[in-house]
């Protein structure tokens, strides 16, 4: 067993002080006593949050960060779908140690950020040429190594990936994405939960690339004959021209025809949803389903901006993820998310519900307990016995904290803390980051470097 003592723990209730807490061998927590003298003990100074979730990643992604800055002048603007192209050639271009020196380098970074758990959202499965691997998981269970040694959760998310379009036949950029049909893709998410038993912490889900890359009646077969007992992933309404292409081929927006076909719940989570009708942001609430949003991705690909207050409103849940990787600080992506709203709605109390008028605390609750239902975990709770002690550490010498009331803590952290105020994180019982430096830090850079240069594509 572990005994922590912690300064300053978040629960649900408040901020508390002089916590024990003591650990199993697992990294489940056997006790949580408040008020304590402290003893002899792994002493955790500053202030103590939930472990963040980060409910969307595409890992290989992050070798190409800040690469599609540089545009040609003269030529049209350029949007997502130029994007899309650069992200096409790395994905062709990257083999199995690759992908997992480039996954363990950025989950070692969410790691060193107060990331806990990630669900990757993996559609690179086949061989460079597009053929299979002999074994189908290989590079789901490059990932899953690469979430073991950076110390993360993973829930591993197989994309099913079939169309290039509405009622299109898929590119030759797409080769490795591709599962034909239903069966095609049933076989790799059971070759993808037989690798998840390599690694206690990860799990999986079912995964929709989108209504484009799938065809709608295979959409609605999925959801219906897949496990339901696991967090169903989908984009979705990202994009305007998504949007036109779909009016096109199905006579309705994607929202819509999702609401009207799939029997929505609160384990299927829709990524983006960027573009939606005041009915459709109405039903999703209704639906239980959540929405995952990626601020800094949805704002460097200029998708737009989710209607969070009129969501919350109506009691919908989101949570966030860092999708292309251009940032990966969870405090960076709720305040984007929060100030994009107040741009454009001329209003300050975004991140508030009607029980809830503290907007740092309202956003730590949402980002955690929604964040942890896409992996597959429904604990509502900050801090449980029984569960698997996970904490974001910020440091104790931050002045603005130093003499903050309670009350102002969350706020405080969330609207001015940065990347250099992490000062560690405890993940699954275990302190990996300490001092602001992640303990495998040079190993997982040094191979990083290496794989770089090999791809030359920096």
């Amino acid at each position: 067993m572990k005994h922590y003592f912690f300064d300053k723990i978040l629960q649900n209730d408040g901020w508390k002080s002089n916590v024990s807490i003591v650990t199993q061998p697992d990294g489940t927590i056997f006790s949580i006593k408040e008020n304590q003298e402290r003893t002899i003990a792994h002493h955790v100074r500053g202030f103590a949050l939930p472990g963040f979730q980060n409910a969307h990643s595409h890992a290989f992604q992050y070798a190409m960060a800040g690469l599609a800055e540089v545009h040609p002048t003269g030529q049209k603007a350029d949007d997502f779908w130029s994007w899309r192209d650069a992200m096409y050639r790395l994905a062709l271009s990257v083999n199995p140690d690759q992908m997992q020196a480039i996954a363990t380098m950025l989950y070692t970074e969410m790691v060193r950020l107060g990331y806990t758990n990630v669900a990757e959202f993996h559609y690179v499965h086949h061989q460079q040429d597009g053929t299979p691997f002999d074994n189908l998981a290989e590079m789901g269970e490059r990932l899953i190594a690469a979430a073991k040694t950076a110390g993360i959760g993973i829930t591993l998310v197989p994309i099913f990936y079939q169309k290039g379009g509405f009622g299109m036949e898929p590119t030759e950029g797409q080769r490795r994405f591709i599962s034909k049909d239903i069966d095609t893709y049933f076989k790799l998410l059971e070759a993808t939960k037989n690798a998840t038993e390599h690694y206690e912490r990860a799990n999986v889900g079912i995964g929709i690339h989108s209504m484009r890359g799938v065809e709608p009646e295979v959409i609605a077969e999925v959801a219906k004959t897949g496990d339901q007992n696991i967090p169903f992933h989908i984009h979705i309404a990202e994009q305007l021209k998504e949007i036109e292409d779909a009016k096109t081929y199905l006579g309705k927006r994607p929202v819509e025809w999702l609401l009207d076909n799939v029997d929505l719940n609160d384990r299927f989570h829709l990524v983006h949803a960027t573009h939606l009708t005041d009915a459709e942001t109405d039903g999703i609430a209704a639906s239980g389903a959540n929405v995952v949003l990626c601020p800094t991705t949805e704002g460097n690909l200029g998708d737009g901006l989710f209607p969070v207050q009129r969501f919350q409103e109506r009691n919908g849940k989101w949570s966030i993820g860092t999708d292309s990787h251009v940032g990966i600080h969870p405090l960076e992506e709720l305040r984007l998310l929060d100030y994009g709203q107040r741009l454009t709605t001329h209003k300050r109390n975004i991140m508030t519900s009607e029980t809830n008028g503290n907007s740092g605390d309202f956003a730590i609750q949402m980002a955690t307990i929604t964040g942890r239902k896409a992996m597959d975990n429904f604990n509502s709770h900050y801090f449980k016995v029984g569960e698997p002690l996970n904490a974001c550490i910020i440091d104790e010498n931050v002045p603005l904290l130093q003499s903050c009331r309670d009350e102002h803590l969350n706020s405080s952290i969330v609207y001015s803390c940065d990347a250099s105020h992490h000062s560690g994180t405890i993940s699954n019982g275990d302190w990996i980051v300490q001092r602001g430096t992640h303990r495998n830090i040079e190993e997982v850079r040094n191979n990083f470097v290496r794989t770089i240069k090999e791809l030359k594509n920096r």
